[in-house]
């Protein structure tokens, strides 16, 4: 069988940490392309992979037809744009998440893949999650029973990326700690109770910390240094309920907060037992038996869910096949974020119908 001919738009840290290396590493694919507006980067990444070609438009790769596939790894205003052009092209489609600045270009994306039938799958790398998995598998066992609330936190306390640059600028991301963040957490919860259709949103987003930008006090910044001339405009602090067909959902998210301490973590609340997930890490069910209190740390072989995530797109590719982080499934995450933004922009509760 032929390789799978793929292109990797955007050559920034998620390409180099993630996509690049899971097609090297998958038997089925070969890399034809590197394209990032910045070529030096693109040059970098054929000189450090010794494969492919360097490009500074995707444009110019829209036609051939030996392209099979992309991986788009550029910010998050490029993401419709670029997979809506390459899926009108005949290629599928691997977006990192979120799947769009917002919901309306999100749907436009799912617009053009019914349209076209190619792959279009969003990043939400933790859907292929060893811990994620087992917990959905235990929920759908019953495990927890009836499952009636889920609690998200994710929280730091200085950890605003780039202050100043594309992350921090909402033309740009769309938003912040929600957006970037919450994203996986939001998705997470919808995957492990069965994509459950939302019914209401109540949330507030916070544009607090990082606005004074000179006085804004940090021990490290990722995505950075510091650009004082450039635009904060997002969120570093939301909150949000949201009223499902099935649980309930809350969640407190924060880039920057006042409090010193981090929490990155997922409570999923059942009748029966009850479940912490550590975000990107193990988990524990607390559950009783024989009027003891009990609690378990399952221990496994997690594997790496960016390779697993690789090579469930390939699969795609193959066979036609919808895999989890199928943008049908996806859209309710990016539904949720905009009713939060919303609810927070109106303040109201904001019902989806």
């Amino acid at each position: 069988m032929n390789k799978i001919t793929t292109a990797v738009i955007g050559c920034g840290t998620i390409a180099n940490n993630a996509h690049i290396p899971g097609y090297i590493a998958n038997p089925d694919a070969e890399i034809k392309y590197f394209c990032d507006i910045l070529k030096d980067r693109a040059e970098a990444a054929v000189a450090k992979y010794e494969c492919g070609r360097a490009i500074e438009d995707y444009r110019e790769i829209l036609d051939d037809p030996e392209v099979d596939a992309v991986s788009i790894c550029t910010p998050n205003a490029d993401h419709a744009s670029i997979a809506i052009d390459f899926l009108r092209a005949g290629k599928h489609v691997l977006c990192e998440k979120p799947a769009a600045r917002t919901y309306s270009e999100a749907l436009e994306m799912q617009k053009v893949q019914h349209e076209t039938g190619k792959t279009l799958n969003i990043g939400v790398v933790n859907r292929y999650s060893e811990s994620v998995n087992r917990i959905r598998t235990m929920i759908r066992n019953g495990d927890l029973g009836e499952l009636y609330h889920v609690y998200a936190s994710f929280r730091s306390h200085r950890s605003i990326p780039g202050l100043g640059g594309a992350f921090t600028t909402k033309a740009i991301a769309g938003g912040g700690a929600l957006i970037d963040w919450g994203v996986h957490f939001l998705d997470i919860v919808m995957y492990c109770t069965g994509d459950p259709k939302p019914l209401t949103v109540s949330g507030q987003a916070y544009c607090k910390l990082g606005k004074d930008m000179e006085n804004y006090a940090f021990l490290k910044m990722w995505a950075g240094p510091p650009k004082y001339d450039g635009t904060y405009d997002v969120d570093d602090f939301v909150t949000a309920l949201v009223r499902t067909e099935g649980p309930t959902i809350s969640l407190n998210g924060a880039w920057a907060q006042n409090i010193g301490a981090e929490e990155m973590f997922i409570d999923f609340l059942g009748n029966k037992g009850g479940i912490r997930l550590n975000y990107g890490a193990d988990f524990t069910y607390y559950t009783s038996a024989d009027g003891a209190l009990t609690e378990t740390t399952p221990k496994f072989n997690s594997g790496n869910m960016y390779q697993k995530e690789i090579d469930s797109f390939m699969e795609c590719v193959q066979t036609g096949e919808k895999q989890p982080s199928h943008i049908d499934t996806v859209i309710l995450s990016s539904q949720i974020i905009q009713a939060i933004y919303d609810s927070s922009d109106m303040g109201k509760e904001i019902s989806i119908l």
